[in-house]
């Protein structure tokens, strides 16, 4: 499979006019089954309502046989661009060769609400899938006019329809196409193959993008260069909160070749080459009022709670008063997490090009549609105006869904009317980031004289909803988050706070998993035993099973000095078990993580290579988080600057890491971008307290964290 993305840099094409390029020459096919599904998703996640009668996907086979698939996805390094391919080809009964995606164009795909959440596989598959059947049944009717053999007689095959009765009446799917353009919805029940039916979905595939990331013809947005196209520098504020009080660009307006915009609080300088442009900002003379807060990684948890944000209960059960009677242990823990930065390898980016009224932007993006209209308000203009193509994206984890850098680039390019490159430096980066939120979870819960959680009282502040389930079987609990997103009141956080993988799981996974190991070691029970006893789900106790069989797991009391630690969870819709095993020297407190077993179950899995490779990312992002990343700052001025000073794990710092994916057939494809990231905290942590005896409470379990903690212990 090879893809192929949006051509005509001047953006004067529409889907429109695209189309007639091809006109004669193909077959187009309206996706009609499932659309409403992903209808109502997308309204229910953006609250926007009546989605354009466009189709979520556009299917287009060429006379050559080729075969599009148009998609306001993107690709950002999941793979979706290879799974997509393999559901479509596998549907329509076409090789997966044959299948091109073109992703993330707002001209030419349909209307998407943006790629986050392990939505794409779990939301956008079904509609495709059924898309797919439709498109066949279209194929297979028009076949039958053209053999005139009856529809119930044909058969396809690697987009080619033929004749039970006899083979070499056929034709294919390119032939169809030839000197015709046919548009028409076919309501059909739509029968999706069952998974013993799969050709191609299932399979082991290598990505679509491979080759061209690995040799570096891969372009994103900062790699595309146009002619005449300027550098664009932005003058920012010390602080998150400052105030620009006055600005004099007089000598940076005298060197040659550069361009100003003051633009209200948008001042930057442009030049035709970046050291141009870097070297004119250092000629802005600028001053800020600076707000004054003493606020810091080691009081902000402190500073939180003077807010009080809205309480959502999100389940509750049965009474704590009595379970609380019927426990023979009980405790109440504190845990905490600092702020994290999304670190993506492609800083923040945007390319806008002004042509004939019409400005096209090529911008690192989540969310192109969001994009075009965020350009499209803060211009003035209609959304019809703007075109927002999406390159390969290096990386996003949630941290590209802003788009400041869009409308920037776009505000100069129509300022200028030239053509503008806007693209974050690391510190910009960092700074503008919408951070992983800073949050605290109160626990208090207890287990009886047989090993039976009695009851479970949960606070999350400030991580949000998602995870905060406690997945066993508890009769009396309440679980409730402050607020149910990760957003605080208006001045709780010293700078913007977002959606950062499986956002807020990673924490109340930490959390909950941590507190189930207290309450295994004060009921004198194997961590994996204990979480047997108190589970009813059946898919985690198979995963649970799996992953200790997997690890080769022997039974024993925490702390058992062997540096062992269990957690479970659930995410988008798949179930996740890890062990991890850990050395730590007690006298620095330096964690090394050795091995790393993960379990998981995620439906029909589309393409296994791709799940694991998701896997493995997981948790190598997930060490991250646990042990080292934590935003260093002071009020609102981020003193993470880069990776000098803001620590990702290293290759010197990968465990052994074994995955297992369970097959379940018989559920739905599951999201599989997420789900084992949110265990590798409370994985470790309990393996350190296995190792230490200590009961590390706040991620990130620094070695200074963890001396501490063994000298309490």
């Amino acid at each position: 499979m090879t893809e192929r993305r949006a051509e005509n840099p001047a953006g004067r094409s529409s889907r429109r006019t695209f189309l007639k390029q091809f006109a004669g020459v193909t077959v187009f096919v309206a996706f009609g089954g499932g659309l409403a599904a992903q209808e109502s998703i997308d309204s229910e996640k953006t609250g926007r309502k009546g989605l354009p009668s466009d189709f979520n996907a556009f299917l287009n086979i060429k006379a050559d046989g080729r075969v599009t698939c148009f998609t306001g996805k993107i690709e950002m390094g999941q793979g979706v661009i290879t799974s997509l391919a393999q559901m479509l080809a596998d549907e329509l009964d076409v090789a997966y060769e044959q299948v091109d995606m073109l992703m993330g164009d707002t001209d030419l795909c349909p209307w998407d609400a943006g790629t986050w959440g392990s939505m794409t596989t779990r939301f956008f598959g079904p509609p495709l899938r059924t898309a797919a059947v439709e498109a066949r049944a279209v194929l297979l009717e028009l076949a039958s006019e053209k053999l005139a053999v009856p529809s119930a007689r044909l058969a396809a095959h690697e987009g080619v329809i033929f004749d039970r009765e006899n083979p070499q009446q056929r034709v294919t799917y390119g032939q169809l196409a030839q000197g015709r353009q046919i548009e028409r919805h076919l309501t059909v029940d739509a029968e999706l193959k069952d998974a013993s039916q799969f050709r191609v979905m299932g399979k082991p595939m290598l990505r679509g993008d491979s080759l061209e990331k690995v040799t570096g013809k891969a372009k994103y947005t900062a790699d595309i260069r146009l002619p005449g196209m300027l550098y664009a520098q932005v003058l920012r504020p010390p602080a998150h909160g400052a105030k620009l009080t006055s600005v004099d660009t007089s000598r940076a307006r005298a060197m040659d070749g550069v361009h100003v915009v003051e633009d209200g609080e948008l001042v930057a300088v442009l030049h035709a080459s970046p050291d141009g442009a870097s070297e004119a900002l250092g000629l802005v003379q600028a001053k800020f009022d600076v707000p004054k807060s003493a606020v810091s990684k080691e009081t902000i948890h402190q500073h939180l709670r003077t807010f009080q944000p809205k309480l959502s209960v999100i389940e509750q059960d049965g009474d704590l008063a009595d379970g609380k009677e019927a426990a023979q242990h009980s405790a109440e823990t504190t845990f905490q997490d600092g702020y994290v930065a999304h670190s993506p390898m492609e800083t923040h980016a945007a390319l806008a090009k002004l042509e004939d009224g019409k400005l096209t932007v090529w911008a690192s993006t989540q969310n192109p549609f969001g994009a075009r209209d965020q350009v499209a308000e803060a211009l003035g203009i209609p959304a019809e105006k703007v075109r927002v193509i999406t390159p390969f994206v290096g990386g996003a984890f949630g941290g590209k869904t802003n788009n400041m850098q869009v409308v920037e680039a776009a505000r100069l390019a129509m300022a200028l009317k030239k053509t503008v490159q806007v693209m974050y430096s690391r510190e910009e980066e960092f700074f503008f980031d919408h951070f992983r939120p800073a949050a605290e979870i109160r626990i208090a819960s207890g287990v009886d004289s047989k090993g039976k959680l009695t009851f479970w009282d949960y606070d999350v502040a400030y991580a949000g909803a998602r995870g905060a389930e406690h997945l066993y079987a508890i009769p009396n609990h309440r679980v409730a988050a402050r607020p149910r997103q990760w957003h605080g009141p208006p001045g709780s956080h010293p700078f913007a706070t977002g959606a950062w993988r499986a956002p807020g799981n990673s924490s109340n996974a930490f959390a909950r998993e941590s507190q189930v190991d207290i309450m295994a070691s004060m009921a004198g029970i194997d961590p994996i035993q204990f979480r047997l006893q108190n589970l009813d789900d059946p898919r985690m106790v198979r995963t649970l099973k799996a992953v200790a069989e997997q690890f080769g797991w022997s039974p024993a009391i925490s702390p058992a000095r062997r540096g062992l630690g269990v957690a479970c969870g659930a995410d988008a819709g798949s179930y996740v078990a890890m062990i991890a095993q850990v050395t730590v020297d007690e006298e620095s407190g330096n964690t090394r993580v050795d091995r790393i077993v993960c379990a998981q179950e995620m439906g029909i899995v589309i393409n296994p290579q791709g799940a694991k490779i998701q896997m493995e990312g997981c948790i190598m992002m997930g060490l991250g988080y646990a042990l080292y990343e934590e935003v260093e700052f002071s009020g609102g001025q981020v003193l993470s600057t880069g990776f000098h000073n803001y620590h990702l794990p290293r290759f010197s710092h990968m465990p052994k890491i074994e995955t297992h994916i369970l097959e379940a057939n018989d559920i739905p494809p599951q999201g599989g971008g997420e789900p084992a990231i949110i265990v590798v905290g409370a994985a470790i942590a309990n393996a350190i307290h296995d190792a230490t005896g200590a009961r590390l409470t706040r991620m990130a379990m620094t070695a200074e964290r963890v001396r501490a903690a063994i000298g309490t212990a």
